[in-house]
């Protein structure tokens, strides 16, 4: 029997790397964060990089200058030192008795020496001999450091021959460890009468201005970074007085819009930060004032709403009673009392349906409004507002279609709120489809469910759907509403809609109809940030004209005046 195959480890570093350059990208993502929600980190960031950038530019311009003037000072004094020398070994060679060729090799030898050590610093001398013809006695040439010889160029010593005075060169003396040093090299034209013509060169280090150099950097460069610590250091503290008090504004004006209205800004000295303070709690105890005063209105209106809303219920059963005895003798009156008599019962329930629904609407102001909700399936609920609204769509000559999924749409619902939207908005498509066809379909995902209800009649402009839901608002005042509709069912649909938790939206076009869209979570405390149906129907954007519109009988109109003429014919 054989196990699993142990794991190669290839993967392994790949999914480290994977790993550390996915940590990488979160820190980094979270600098970002916190530069650019910070604006005394931008501002002292800012002033850091201006300052990291002036130092540089100065420590190079002044580092810059210091070299120039530390190799200027060097070269005229090794130049002066050079000439000397060389007029030295002139007076020399000229004065010399030697006339044979040891002679003249003893008389390098002695001289060479003498000149490297006749300088104010280390230097190193080379004596040779000027190609050309060859003179009556040959000498070699002579110099203290023979590895150092090939730092003289052909084009030095074409330069030299050429010219009287002395020539000189930059070069890089290279050192034990591989590194160069820098030096200069000064060459000069001297006459041996024996032997002809030589070149005199002499090799100056100049290590120690090079030292001197680097120490002024490095003290240049210490300067520099404790004067941008002095300058982040100071802005920091310059804009931490500025920054504070507008994080405490924010702090205060959070806490002011979470309903805790008594906070306030500490106010301290007498400076325009002070000033601000000072106006801040001059606009918050305003806001204060103005929001208690219209708390205090609205709780009073909502109470005389409640008040009389309770009030006319005594009045109102009284009337009922009465209307009822009526509406059951109108067979035994006129025609116009009997028509009186339907129309009172008839306004009598729209009456009653407006108080219930101001009833609740307080409730929902006062905040008193409870879910009761329960795992149902809101196919059900559908099926039931549907076949509620079917005797509405019967009488209007609308047509009512429901496309149901298969699966079971559960969800945490309250089904009385539910099927009390759902039939608002199917007496309210009903009641605009003008004959045509009002469509329901339901559909879910596994985060929400959506009913929408669509009609194709005579629609709604994109600024009336922003207002449909406002409470006794109407699209068009002048159209008589049919269905004995109290103007705050949609304004109660909304309102029971977000109790769930859950959306309820409205779109139309003149000519092309209207849809509604309730979208549901499918559980409590699931916040929704899709539908599973969309708003605008796959037909919303095609140009279809709006259907003639026929004239409505007065007998489907509870509201209209009784024809007396033909009651009485």
């Amino acid at each position: 029997m054989t196990g699993p195959a142990a794991p190669t480890g290839r993967g392994a570093p790949a999914g480290r790397v994977e790993r550390l350059a996915a940590a990488a990208e979160r820190r980094a993502s979270a600098a970002v964060h916190r530069w650019r929600s910070s604006l005394q980190l931008r501002v002292v960031t800012s002033a850091l990089a201006a300052g990291m950038v002036a130092v540089g530019l100065l420590g190079v311009y002044v580092s810059d200058r210091i070299a120039d003037g530390l190799f200027e000072q060097r070269r005229e004094e090794v130049l002066q030192e050079s000439a000397r020398a060389t007029q030295q070994a002139q007076a020399t060679f000229a004065a010399s008795t030697a006339s044979t060729g040891p002679e003249l090799q003893t008389l390098f030898y002695d001289l060479v020496p003498a000149l490297q050590t006749g300088g104010s610093g280390s230097r190193e001398v080379f004596l040779r001999r000027s190609p050309g013809d060859l003179p009556p006695l040959l000498v070699n040439d002579v110099s203290t450091d023979p590895a150092l010889g090939g730092l003289i160029t052909p084009d030095l010593r074409q330069a030299v021959r050429s010219d009287e005075s002395q020539r000189w060169v930059s070069v890089g003396i290279p050192l034990g460890d591989g590194t160069l040093a820098p030096g200069l090299l000064i060459g000069s034209a001297v006459e041996v009468p024996a032997a002809g013509d030589y070149e005199l060169y002499f090799l100056y280090d100049l290590a120690a201005e090079q030292g001197t150099l680097e120490f002024v950097q490095r003290t240049l460069a210490l300067a520099g970074v404790g004067v941008v610590a002095a300058l982040g250091a100071l802005t920091w503290l310059m804009t931490r007085q500025t920054v504070q008090p507008v994080r405490s504004a924010a702090r205060v004006a959070e806490r002011l819009a979470d309903g805790h209205l008594a906070e306030r800004m500490p106010v301290r000295g007498a400076d325009e930060m002070a000033t601000l303070a000072r106006s801040f709690n001059e606009m918050a105890e305003s806001l204060q004032d103005q929001i208690i005063r219209m708390e205090d209105l609205s709780h009073l209106q909502r109470r005389f709403v409640s008040d009389v809303s309770h009030e006319l219920r005594t009045p109102l059963t009284t009337i009922r009673m009465a209307a009822e005895v009526i509406h059951a003798s109108r067979d035994e009156l006129d025609p116009a009392a009997r028509r009186s008599a339907e129309l009172l019962r008839t306004q009598l329930d729209r009456f009653e349906a407006l108080l219930a629904d101001l009833l609740e609407i307080s409730r929902f102001d006062a905040g008193a409004a409870v879910l009761d909700a329960e795992r149902r399936d809101v196919r059900d609920v559908v099926t039931s507002a549907v076949e509620a609204a079917a005797p509405i769509a019967e009488r209007r000559g609308v047509w009512l279609t429901v496309e149901l999924p298969e699966e079971p749409a559960h969800a945490d619902i309250d089904p009385r709120r539910v099927e009390r939207i759902l039939r608002n908005l199917l007496v309210n498509a009903v009641e605009h489809a003008d004959g045509h066809p009002v469509e329901v379909q339901v559909a879910g995902d596994q985060r929400a469910l959506a009913v929408t209800v669509r009609d194709h009649g005579v629609g709604m402009t994109e600024e009336e759907s922003a207002h449909v839901f406002d409470r006794f608002w109407r699209a068009d005042p002048a159209r008589a509403r049919t269905t004995g509709g109290t103007g705050l069912g949609l304004a109660i649909s909304i309102e029971d809609a977000h109790l769930h938790g859950g959306w309820l939206e409205a779109w139309g076009r003149p000519g092309r109809g209207a849809c509604f869209r309730l979208t549901l979570p499918r559980r409590a405390g699931i916040t929704l940030t899709s539908s599973p149906l969309p708003l605008v129907p796959d037909d919303g954007d095609l140009p279809t004209p709006a259907p003639p519109v026929a004239p409505r009988p007065r007998e489907l109109d509870p509201a209209a005046l009784p024809d007396l003429d033909r009651l009485e014919a």
